[in-house]
């Protein structure tokens, strides 16, 4: 899955001389979390809403309402923003940006092009629509958990097994996350199998391999 797919295209920018009051209206007009900041064309930080709470006058200010007004007309976005952004390029995959994301603890990226020009912005909430889209979940079907020896062919013969009783195979995830040494846990969503069908295949894989569980979801 390529970042292209998944982010958000042209998202609005902002200057980087852009007063603080202004980054926050239009914040709250478009129900943004976070605006790329450039300067010209150049992409030199990204300002988020928390990012614009933290150099908001707090509650307790003394500051009257015109004090207050002033302020924030006066501050700029590049006062506050967080300056040269980790980015991701529109051909890396989904996966390699959430990595980022983790390892960082951000939720947003700006995505630029081979010429650092901005063209998207992939979110923890892309990441979560791409990995809802390939676990399959919302076709419904029955997922089955196995750890299997970490041995070529043997995901074939769990797939041979469960075509056999006439599954429609949905997705196929492989972790390594919990499974101990020398083995692996795959997840496989399948569907077109009644209730019949889906004891029988546990019954066979639970003869052969560990199944960790066996799940049905409606769609």
């Amino acid at each position: 899955m390529l970042v292209r797919d998944w982010m958000t295209p042209n998202p609005i920018t902002i200057s980087d001389d852009t007063s603080m009051m202004k980054a926050i209206y239009l914040m709250k007009q478009n129900r943004f979390r976070r605006l790329p900041v450039l300067q010209g064309d150049k992409l030199v930080g990204i300002v988020t809403d928390r990012d614009l709470k933290e150099a908001s006058p707090s509650k307790a200010t003394t500051l009257d309402v015109h004090e207050l007004y002033y302020l924030l007309a006066e501050l700029q976005v590049k006062d506050i923003m967080t300056p040269n952004p980790i980015t991701v390029s529109p051909d890396d995959t989904v996966e390699e940006a959430a990595l980022l994301m983790l390892q960082n603890t951000i939720s947003g990226l700006p995505v630029v092009d081979d010429q650092s020009r901005v063209v998207g912005i992939l979110t923890q909430s892309d990441v979560f629509r791409a990995f809802v889209h390939i676990t399959g979940i919302q076709q419904g079907g029955v997922q089955f958990a196995l750890r299997l020896e970490d041995r070529p062919d043997v995901i074939k013969e769990v797939i041979d097994l469960l075509r056999a009783r006439g599954a429609r195979f949905v997705s196929l995830l492989t972790s390594y996350a919990f499974a101990r040494e020398g083995f692996q846990d795959i997840y496989i969503r399948v569907k077109d199998m009644d209730s019949e069908a889906v004891a029988a295949a546990k019954t066979d894989l639970a003869g052969r391999y560990e199944v960790l569980y066996v799940i049905s979801t409606e769609p």
